[in-house]
């Protein structure tokens, strides 16, 4: 649920949270986020929770009940509210490290504030490898080449020197590409066996600053 937030409804979240996590460690699961929001002229807690192999509505009445009381007695909040407990869902968003930590080795979808000036990308999707305060690391499928004039084919620009073959990388501004590995041949017996691994071959390691990226969620597939 979307909702305008204030300075005392980052402190009641922040509150909240801490009143929330021992509530739902112990059952196996952990605070997602949490967020106090005005929509119009109500109030809402939302309080967005997760465990490995997805939470249960169970799970979400079992941690609010608790936290409702928990809530009362600490008279947390003196405005009237809406205590809502649920899934961030499927295509959440990551907007804190600890989000990125729990999303490690699956995909996401990134979305930059401009174009990548070499290649036109502005959206991105691929697996999450790690991340620090500089940037994030993923692995993703090769960006298709810029277009070049009707009818024309843009010729790559090899750097020759003694015995150095031409460096596979593209760079930019807020992005660089690497091959993750180089693609060897696979014997006949092999096909199967490497198969993933060739999939991999194949994907670029993107180094994304941080300052660069506007949004960045989960991704899923239909």
């Amino acid at each position: 649920m979307k909702g305008k937030k204030s300075g005392a409804g980052n402190r009641y979240a922040v509150e909240a949270e801490a009143l929330a996590a021992p509530i739902a460690e112990p059952l196996g699961i952990y605070i997602y986020d949490v967020e106090y929001v005005r929509d119009g002229q109500e109030y809402f807690l939302n309080v967005y929770i997760d465990k490995e192999g997805g939470v249960t509505i169970g799970d979400c009445e079992t941690v609010s009940r608790a936290l409702s009381d928990a809530l009362d007695s600490a008279d947390l909040i003196s405005d009237p509210y809406t205590l809502i407990v649920s899934s961030p869902g499927l295509g959440r968003a990551l907007t804190k490290d600890r989000h990125l930590q729990h999303s490690i080795g699956q995909d996401v979808e990134i979305h930059l504030y401009k174009p990548d000036p070499e290649t036109g990308v502005k959206d991105i999707t691929g697996e999450l490898v790690s991340f620090d305060p500089e940037q994030i690391i993923i692995l993703a499928e090769p960006p298709a080449p810029p277009r070049g004039k009707a009818g024309g084919k843009k010729k790559a620009k090899k750097k020759k020197a003694d015995g150095e073959s031409s460096e596979n990388r593209l760079s930019d501004e807020g992005t660089s590409y690497d091959k993750e590995t180089s693609v060897e041949s696979t014997a006949p017996g092999e096909e199967g066996e490497k198969s993933r691994q060739d999939g991999e071959d194949k994907r670029l390691r993107l180094a994304l600053e941080r300052s660069s990226i506007a949004s960045i969620r989960l991704a899923f597939y239909f």
